[in-house]
């Protein structure tokens, strides 16, 4: 069997939730409000805001774009983001990686307040995803999973290979999967270098790529019957592609994701959702 995991049901379904909670914030004449904060141009990164904004206008969520300079300096980025935690109006902040190489990514995404962090990124947060309590995880952590559990396969003792150590998919999918009892490991340069990462990748029975870098992963080393989720988003020629070699490895897995169509889609409704369980956190709070 060689399934295309389209995201689109599980979007519908994680949306038709987050409507009825506008709908209900509404009522209490409380408006979601969601600021991205981008320093510079990604071309890679154009159809994801656009698929964002069109859909926070479709559920009635207030989001816009800050945009700043590519030369913009730490403190004018970090002055910017204080100023939406102070902004009562805005429930969630989202920080736009990469940003320019003068820039530590980290160090402004840990200023975001914890109760604005939609995707999971601050300390308290990532901390609380590390002890099993995850309040506000990374979406697209999020949607890797429930992407992989929508294929129906029995996950206890899985062989995961995660292709990636990123902050807010790499490790933290790792984390998630090894609480559903798989078997995980976990891939980097330091892997490749040594020459091992075809190794790992045709022992998975799930295999999860997020390194940002098209056509990375080879679908000659897919196993037969894998689950696929290539979390890659790249402009190739005005084209998206993965990190996966979708037309070779499509023949081989069980199932996988398309670039675009999979992963992307139901990391912006999780971001939603997101967005609903921090509106709720700070009215409790200030309540």
């Amino acid at each position: 069997m060689n399934e295309i995991l389209y995201g689109k049901k599980i979007v519908d379904s994680i949306l038709e939730d987050v409507s009825a909670n506008i709908e209900r914030l509404h009522k209490a004449q409380i408006f979601p409000g969601l600021v991205t904060v981008q320093v510079g141009e990604d071309p890679a990164a154009k159809a994801y805001l656009a698929s964002q904004m069109r859909s926070a206008e479709k559920l009635g969520i207030r989001s816009r774009l800050i945009s700043l300079p590519e030369l913009a300096s730490q403190s004018v980025v970090a002055d910017t983001i204080e100023k939406l935690n102070q902004d009562p109006e805005i429930h969630g902040i989202m920080l736009h990686v990469p940003l320019p190489r003068h820039l530590d990514s980290q160090a402004l995404q840990w200023k975001i307040d914890s109760r604005k962090d939609v995707e999971g990124v601050t300390p308290y947060n990532l901390g609380r995803l590390f002890i099993g309590k995850p309040v506000l995880a990374p979406c697209t952590a999020l949607s890797v999973v429930e992407l992989i559990k929508s294929t129906g396969v029995k996950l206890r003792g899985k062989e995961v290979t995660m292709v990636g150590r990123s902050d807010i998919v790499g490790k933290p999918v790792a984390l998630m999967l090894t609480k559903l009892d798989c078997t995980v490991t976990l891939c980097h340069q330091g892997t490749s270098e040594a020459e091992k990462l075809e190794e790992h990748v045709r022992r998975a029975d799930i295999l999860v790529v997020s390194v940002g870098r098209p056509n990375f992963v080879t679908g000659e080393w897919v196993k037969p019957g894998a689950i696929v989720i290539d979390v890659g988003i790249n402009s190739v020629d005005n084209k998206m592609v993965g990190d996966v070699e979708f037309e070779t490895a499509v023949k081989k897995a069980g199932f996988i994701t398309p670039v675009p169509g999979g992963v992307g889609g139901v990391t912006v409704a999780y971001l939603w959702k997101n967005l609903i369980e921090a509106v709720d956190m700070q009215m409790n709070r200030e309540g």
